[in-house]
């Protein structure tokens, strides 16, 4: 007797299997999805906060080594502008600029407009004034105070430079009016140069000529002197090219120079010593302008920075953040990440 065999074949899926199928795929792939949404949030939450981290650091050194060199003169140390230095820069000259000029003090400084605590406030700035380098003044000297000013040759110094020529004693400020001080090695302080402001005859010294180009500086300065290059920083919260909020640096007079993104606002505390004689301790520490305060008896500054993220939607919700000096939390609109960075510094040369 013969055998027959049956034989099956797969002709195809049924519907509720394709539908199983579909089902399954769907979780499987929404899983996926989630995996890598909630990677590229955390890597993005790990970015922000590394590049705060950066931008708070780096600015704060920034200003922290400006801060520290302010108020240097040479020889005569920090908080000697207002008695023994005379500004030689011609004040009705064109293009003379008061704050970067006039060399009024060391350090001074802005408060910005009052919000509801300080977190709100207006940024500050600052402005910082000192002298840097130091080219020996070489013989022969004199034999008036009007008399060029003999240095090495090499010296990099230029026509239209701002210096200051400066003893332990006494300092000039003025601007070079020869067009080749550094190949030279002689260094002009002629009155009406041509370069912006130019100079005056600001306080002559006894020998002086009684006409013609009397360029009298304020004594005879000799081997115990150097020739320093003066310069004016002013640090301020401005609007960045991305439109985010930045530190500008300011050189000069030269335009601002977008330093850091991302620091949203700079609030700074002065301290001062009012101690007589002075011990090298600040008393108390206040905003700019606030009344009684001497700038030339502060010591050290308190900066507290405010670093913001440059991507917002990082967190589900806003979160807070301690900004001012009182411990009063601030709430933002946005859901941007934020740290602050406070550091107080002191005035080297003041000490």
């Amino acid at each position: 007797m013969k055998k027959t065999r049956l034989k099956t074949r797969q002709h195809g899926f049924t519907l509720i299997e394709i539908m199983i199928a579909l089902v399954l795929g769907a979780f499987l792939i929404g899983g996926v999805l989630q995996i890598f949404l909630s990677s590229k949030q955390t890597y993005r939450m790990q970015d922000n906060l590394s590049r705060i981290q950066e931008n708070g650091r780096f600015a704060m050194e920034f200003i922290s080594r400006d801060v520290r060199g302010a108020d240097y003169w040479g020889c005569l140390g920090g908080g000697s502008l207002s008695g023994n230095i005379t500004n030689n820069l011609d004040p009705a000259g064109a293009g003379y600029d008061s704050v970067i000029d006039g060399f009024g003090q060391g350090i001074e400084g802005t408060n910005g407009a009052a919000g509801a605590n300080l977190a709100l406030d207006a940024p500050d700035s600052i402005t910082l004034r000192g002298a840097y380098g130091g080219i020996a003044v070489m013989p022969p000297f004199g034999p008036q105070a009007s008399a060029n000013i003999n240095v090495t040759a090499g010296n990099n110094l230029t026509q239209g430079e701002i210096v200051i020529v400066s003893d332990c004693s006494k300092g000039d400020i003025f601007q070079i009016s020869n067009a080749n001080p550094s190949t030279s090695g002689t260094v002009v302080h002629n009155t009406g140069n041509a370069t912006s402001p130019g100079n005056k005859n600001a306080n002559p010294a006894t020998g002086c000529p009684s006409s013609g180009n009397k360029h009298c500086l304020s004594k005879i300065y000799r081997s115990d002197a150097q020739i320093l290059k003066t310069q004016t920083v002013i640090y301020s919260i401005q609007n960045g090219a991305s439109g985010q909020p930045a530190l500008f640096k300011k050189v000069n007079g030269a335009p601002a120079v977008e330093m850091i993104e991302g620091i949203e606002n700079m609030q700074i505390l002065y301290g001062e010593d009012t101690d007589l004689p002075v011990d090298g301790t600040p008393n108390y520490y206040v905003p700019a302008g606030t009344v009684g305060l001497k700038m030339d008896q502060v010591i050290s500054v308190r900066i507290s920075l405010l670093a913001v993220s440059l991507e917002d939607n990082l967190t589900s919700q806003p979160v807070a953040y301690i900004y001012n000096y009182n411990g009063t939390p601030t709430t933002p609109t946005d859901r941007k990440l934020r740290r602050v960075f406070t550091s107080t510094i002191v005035l080297r040369n003041r000490l």
